[in-house]
């Protein structure tokens, strides 16, 4: 057929819209259709012009095409995936899985009034700080706390409460920029402090702190390095000992942990992290860590430290925009309580829980997932258990190993690279990882309760027609 011919039979919008509502049972606001409708006649009047179409589409193929396009935007843009990485705390993926009981916290504050700012004691205003504040204090030992809406907002806070027009030496080592192009340089000219940067890349000193210190000097900063690493000829200030020099000197500490722990995972072979309870014993002032990371909860900037400094915090009029809601409130309580019972919490908590399941235990998972799959999709790919590494992910522990099994997939006719795209494109995506041109689904992050879904998604895709 010539281009012209294929351009007079595309159908009229209208007429595509009738066809929708009487053939297909999609529910969606004619605006939607409409759109639907327009981009689909758009997409084709391009392949046409562009000479990949060589004859024109029947009304079955195009109310197929049109329902595809409808369903696809009327799904919702924030979806459920699951995550067969292996990574725990996926920055992409949502960082950490909250618990069930959680969740119900979150229906609640959702679903019901709540005493967010209400004090039922004296029936008088209250303070949302005051839900969490209590039991952070508890489970740290810190004088005060208080949480805003993620820890780049806890650092900001602080800088700009309490340093602003003045000096903050910071080691040149510990300069460094995550994801999302956040870089603590920029975060200090943001909040007014100068920053001073000291010592070497890989080598900073106690007396390089006390040389750059002036009469403009009000604090000495720590940064933990998140995903990056030094190693080999290096050193750095321990906390301890820049505490003592900043008493002498009367200046603050501060200390930005990033993926911040209440829980020492050395104990559980990761390797040694400064806990926050270690950090606050240590005596430094401001001790700033995220939520979402290695504490399990929800995306939130944890501030703990002195009671006084933490006021002068509190007041910042910056707060109000950086506060946080009920909802995360709500679920930061739930994860903290279970800090009081550590068994309580490494069996409670998703991430804790992921990071400390035996080996073992992660084998079986990946043999019962394999043993689904291997009867009805050894004709178009066969499967296989392997040993393999998983990670945390979140910045902590980077270029750490953690020993896995996964189930592996070597599809006799797909390539590797459209069985990853396929998965991804799924209603509910799979995220596997592609490692020397194999598929692999690493069990670690592979939740009990999902592993039936997960084996007939496969199934689906892999060998239509065979059910579960």
């Amino acid at each position: 057929m010539s281009k012209q011919t294929l351009l007079r039979a595309l159908p009229k919008v209208d007429e595509s819209m009738e066809m929708i509502r009487s053939h297909s049972s999609i529910d969606a606001p004619d605006l939607v259709i409409k759109k639907a409708v327009q981009e689909c006649i758009d997409k084709e009047r391009k392949r046409i012009f562009s000479g990949k179409v060589e004859k024109s589409k029947d009304d079955s193929e195009w109310l197929s095409f049109f329902q595809n396009k409808v369903e696809q935007k009327i799904s919702p843009n924030l979806r459920r995936i699951i995550n067969g990485t292996g990574v725990v705390i996926h920055t992409n993926l949502g960082r950490s899985l909250l618990s069930d009981k959680t969740a119900e916290a979150l229906m609640q504050a959702a679903s019901y009034y709540s005493n967010l700012e209400f004090n039922l004691t004296t029936g008088k205003r209250g303070s949302r700080y005051g839900l969490v504040e209590d039991i952070i204090c508890e489970l740290t030992g810190a004088e005060a706390a208080m949480v805003v809406n993620n820890n780049a907002a806890a650092v900001f806070l602080a800088l700009d409460t309490l340093c602003r027009d003045t000096e903050v030496i910071v080691s040149r080592g510990q300069l460094v920029e995550i994801g999302g192009s956040f870089r603590i340089p920029d975060v200090m000219a943001r909040s007014g402090a100068d920053l001073v940067e000291v010592g070497a890349t890989n080598r900073t000193h106690l007396s390089d702190y006390e040389n750059a210190i002036t009469e403009e000097t009000s604090m000495l900063m720590r940064v933990h390095t998140s995903n990056f690493r030094l190693i080999g000829f290096t050193s750095e200030v321990p906390p301890e000992d820049m505490v003592t020099l900043a008493k002498e000197k009367n200046l603050l500490t501060m200390e930005d942990l990033g993926s911040g722990s209440l829980l020492d995972l050395s104990k559980y072979g990761f390797p040694k992290e400064p806990t926050v309870q270690q950090l606050v014993k240590a005596g430094v002032d401001v001790i700033t860590f995220s939520g979402d990371k290695l504490l399990g909860g929800p995306q939130a900037g944890i501030i703990v430290g002195s009671k006084d400094v933490i006021e002068q915090i509190k007041k910042n009029p910056m707060n109000r925009a950086l506060r946080i809601d009920k909802f995360t409130l709500a679920s930061l309580e739930v994860i903290l309580r279970y800090y009081y019972d550590i068994p309580k919490a490494l069996a409670e908590v998703p991430t804790l829980r992921m990071l400390t399941t035996e080996n073992i235990v992660l084998k079986k998972r990946a043999q019962s997932i394999n043993r689904r799959l291997r009867s009805k999709m050894k004709e178009a790919c066969p499967t296989q258990v392997t040993e393999t590494v998983s990670r945390v992910g979140g910045g902590a522990c980077p270029e750490f190993d953690i020993p896995s099994w996964a189930v592996e997939f070597n599809p006799i006719e797909k390539k590797i690279s459209d069985i990853e795209k396929d998965l991804r494109d799924l209603a509910t995506p799979i995220i596997g990882r592609v490692e020397n041109e194999r598929y692999l689904i690493d069990v670690r992050t592979i939740q009990d309760k999902e592993i039936g879904f997960l084996c007939e998604l496969l199934t689906g895709y892999f060998a239509p027609g065979v059910t579960q």
